[in-house]
């Protein structure tokens, strides 16, 4: 079995991966990610900051577990932000919410609070499926991966030293 380390190494490196293939999404591939996209990277980011930071500090005991439990919850966040967005995927063309302001503008215009609303219902730009790969669009697969890394945080959780 590996160990606390190692495996939040593991974890690290996963999100790594998953960044670095959103970006050459964006880079090479010209997709330009929506804002719920940009928001599931962001909790991405999170939930492998956060086992970088496990790896560099090791902690044991409840601290272990604390850990263990702000990956969940980043995690859980980054999941049910996938699940928005694949849910305005799948809906019917009069159903898709109107394209809204840009992300900046959001952040710049609205109190926090509002935008961060706004940005967590999508827009018409957020129900477009311009990749997929074995059925599944690109927020169904951060869907996946979020629900990996849900699974090995709480394997980290309860787990024994």
């Amino acid at each position: 079995m590996p160990s606390i380390r190692t495996t939040n190494l593991l974890i690290a490196i996963a999100c790594a991966g998953l960044m670095a293939y959103a970006l050459y999404a964006q880079e090479v591939l010209g997709l330009q990610p929506c804002p719920l996209c940009i928001t599931q990277r962001i909790f991405v980011i999170l939930v492998g900051a956060i086992a970088l930071i496990v790896m560099a500090h090791d902690p044991s005991g409840i601290m272990r577990r604390v850990y263990a439990g702000l990956g969940m919850v980043a995690g859980l966040v980054g999941a049910i932000v996938a699940g928005r967005h694949v849910y305005i995927q799948n809906l019917p063309p009069d159903q898709v919410p109107s394209c809204g302001p840009g992300l900046e503008y959001m952040f710049n215009t609205f109190p926090f609070t509002e935008a961060v609303a706004v940005l967590f219902r999508g827009d018409g730009n957020c129900a477009v499926v311009d990749w997929s790969f074995l059925g599944l669009s690109m927020p169904a697969w951060v869907l996946v991966a979020f629900a990996g890394l849900l699974f090995v945080n709480a394997w980290q959780l309860i787990r024994r030293q």
